[in-house]
């Protein structure tokens, strides 16, 4: 057996990770099974309506084509818990691109072809799908994403803000953003015996079990999903979604394997996006930078077919101090596909608005961007006046500083050229709640002195078998090499879903759970164990259901370099630093790529990504990596992340906090300051492109 247990933090190596790149790896769409059909969607081309025929005799007629699937001869489905899975039950169009056929042929060239020959007629309606402040149809939601109150107010933010001797009143833009998972969503649905089989490309396999076991009426035992390998997710995953009920209805109602790959082009419409907003945030202060009023209102759209909310305003909530304060959302229902969770839904758009609001605030009050944040740390959470539970911004700041070199940084905005390049830098601090799940894990003892872990975690690319073995092992006082960890089957254990940054701080707990008794375990047999190991189980509902007295949140502060050409107005990031305050790091390398890939994400926000709503055929304009520009290695020559060594006893056994997500959280705000210091012109509008900046530079 292995030797020299490694401390728990240590840089081991994704135990996946040659798997992934010697293709060994199998993803959703890879489990092929004899008489396999492939599944090709016929998406709605209208915005909103009915149909009226659809004529499937010339794709059925095509070579290899088996089936066509309407809301005519498609298995009827209980109501399903989210109603964007209620595909091909009616004849409503509540969007264009929702899904109205499905093909199935022997290969996916063939069901391609035979959805092109699909011929469907429609029913049109007036649609609407442009999102404005002044929108007739605005309301308050009862509640945000996260179960957050669509309004909060302490005091009278109005008329402190009147009062306030330095006051901003500024509206930030932010377009729709769309996650694209280098793995397109997939399933494969297999019926045997009775029983379902479904790999899906998932960001939780357990929810995705129970939403098949509700929608199609079967008993709990009578479904399994498999997610071994996920190719990213950033959200889109977090619930089911279309593709996962067509394939398992495609499957039963011709009695074959059915794979389900959807196209990028049909993402757009059918995965769940950001929400545009729009935001208004207002800040008054005293001139020594001291905070009185803070305002942040936002103004987002839903579809007809559900509402959700992304809590863009729930940050200002939480992150400064100030005796007076109104945060509201504002949500209007729109002929548009129904949005969703992307990384770091609510703090990573509505951060953007709060953190660009304190630099302009810092540039009203001629003061340093970073001295002004430090003046108004909370000593409390402000919204519940609970404490926090560890609240490291300030040294974050104050590290993040030093090692960008902040204290030779000249003032003055558009005072420093290279060339035809104007260079800049700017500053943002970032949070993100500390989020935990009720999750169930089991723990295996050989005789041979190897363990073996199964929890129905979820790796979307973040290293959770790795990490997960090292939380067993320390636990065990063993080396991560004798420790087997079985994940993604929703067989296993119960476990909740890779999202909010949440689940190594769930799973985790309830792998340090058992592996803990397992551990008293084998000490009652003292070290003679039978021939078939020992096995206990352990689940973290009664922790995790108790009200944390605590205020949880990890925290960090991100520095930007930028050179914008004047020429053009190309804007480029030359440096990006990110030093975060997020607990005890459980594993240094796997951290470190997921602090860069927040904020290369964040990067993407600022400069390249945005979905366009065209307003005559309710649908997104960019459908493909074309036209929908995600960054590249090219656009990032130099992103460090650092954090802070942080002693939290009030969140897990393992001290950890979530941080998969706080990466991209301030990261677009920081390069918008950057932008702002090194033109002297303030955009309040994302992505920055060249057109938007060129009209700005001299």
């Amino acid at each position: 057996m292995s030797q020299s247990p490694q401390p728990l933090g240590a840089p081991v190596v994704r135990r996946e990770g040659r798997d992934k790149v010697t293709g060994r790896a199998r993803y959703a769409a890879e489990h092929t099974r004899p008489a396999l059909l492939h599944g090709w969607i016929v998406p709605a081309t209208v915005p909103s309506g009915r149909v009226t025929a659809i004529r499937t005799a010339d794709a059925l007629a095509l070579p290899g084509v088996h089936t066509v699937l309407t809301h005519d001869n498609a298995p009827k489905l209980n109501d399903p818990d989210d109603p964007i899975l209620a595909v091909l039950q009616n004849d409503r169009v509540p969007h264009r691109g929702w899904p109205v056929a499905l093909v199935l042929a022997e290969s996916a060239e063939a069901a391609r072809a035979g959805a092109a020959a699909v011929h469907v007629e429609y029913s049109s309606t007036e649609h609407d799908v442009v999102l404005t402040v002044d929108h007739s149809g605005l309301r308050v939601p009862d509640e945000a994403n996260g179960g957050f109150p669509g309004l909060r107010e302490r005091g009278d933010a109005g008329a402190a803000f009147d009062a306030a001797p330095v006051r901003i009143d500024a509206s930030y833009t932010l377009g729709g953003l769309h996650n694209h998972p280098m793995e397109p969503h997939a399933s494969t649905a297999v019926w045997e015996d009775g029983h379902l089989t479904v790999h899906d490309s998932s960001q939780g396999s357990s929810t995705v079990r129970d939403t098949l076991v509700q929608a199609l009426g079967l008993g709990p035992d009578a479904v399994t999903v498999v997610s071994e390998h996920v190719g990213g997710g950033f959200g889109s995953k977090g619930t089911p979604r279309p593709q996962v009920v067509l394939a398992a209805m495609a499957a039963r109602h011709t009695g074959l394997p059915v794979t389900l790959a959807l196209p990028r082009r049909y993402m757009a419409a059918i995965v769940g996006h950001r929400a545009p907003t729009l935001q208004r945030v207002r800040l008054g202060a005293g001139r020594d930078g001291v905070l009185t009023s803070v305002s942040h209102e936002v103004v987002t759209q839903t579809s007809r077919i559900k509402e959700f909310v992304e809590q863009a305003a729930v940050p200002a909530r939480i992150m400064y101090a100030s005796p007076h304060s109104r945060t509201a959302h504002l949500v209007v229902p729109l002929d548009v596909p129904s949005p969703s969770w992307m990384r770091a839904p609510g703090e990573a758009s509505g951060m953007y608005a709060l953190e660009s609001a304190m630099d302009e605030l810092a540039n009203a009050l001629g003061m340093d961007p970073v001295e002004l944040r430090l003046r108004n740390e909370p000593p409390t959470e402000p919204d519940s006046g609970l404490p926090f539970s560890s609240r490291n911004l300030a040294r974050c700041l104050t590290e993040g500083a030093r090692l960008f070199g902040w204290s030779g940084r000249d003032p003055q905005p558009a005072t420093r050229e290279e060339g035809p390049w104007l260079i800049g830098t700017g500053v943002a601090s970032a949070t993100y709640p500390v989020l935990v799940s009720k999750s169930a894990a089991s723990a295996h003892a050989a005789p041979d002195g190897s363990y073996r872990i199964g929890v129905n975690a979820t790796d979307i690319g973040t290293g959770a078998r790795t990490v997960l073995a090292q939380i067993a092992a320390s636990v065990l006082d063993a080396s991560p090499e004798d420790v087997t960890i079985d994940i993604g089957d929703s067989d296993l254990p119960t476990a909740s879903l890779a999202g909010g940054s949440s689940g190594t701080a769930s799973w985790g707990w309830a792998v340090h759970k058992a592996a803990t008794a397992l551990r008293a375990r084998l000490a009652e047999h003292g070290g003679t164990l039978p021939p078939e190991g020992v096995t206990v189980t352990a689940d973290t509902g009664e922790e995790t259901e108790q009200e944390p007295p605590y205020s949880r949140h990890a925290f960090g502060a991100h520095f930007a370099e930028v050179a914008v050409d004047s020429l053009t107005g190309e804007v480029r990031v030359r440096r990006l630093l990110g030093v975060y305050a997020a607990g005890r790091i459980l594993n240094s390398r796997t951290a470190r790529s997921q602090f860069i890939g927040g904020m290369v994400m964040g990067l993407g926000m600022a400069l390249t990504e945005g979905s366009t709503m065209d307003p005559v055929f309710g649908d997104y304009t960019e459908s493909d990596l074309a036209s929908y520009h995600v960054p590249t290695c090219a656009d990032v020559p130099d992103v460090q992340a650092h954090w802070i060594d942080e002693d939290d006893p009030h969140l897990n056994p393992m001290g950890s906090k979530g941080i998969g997500e706080i990466g991209i959280v301030g990261t677009a705000a920081a390069i918008g300051n950057a932008v702002r210091h090194a033109t002297g012109a303030r955009l309040r509008e994302l992505p920055l492109t060249p057109d938007k900046v060129l009209p700005y530079l001299p």
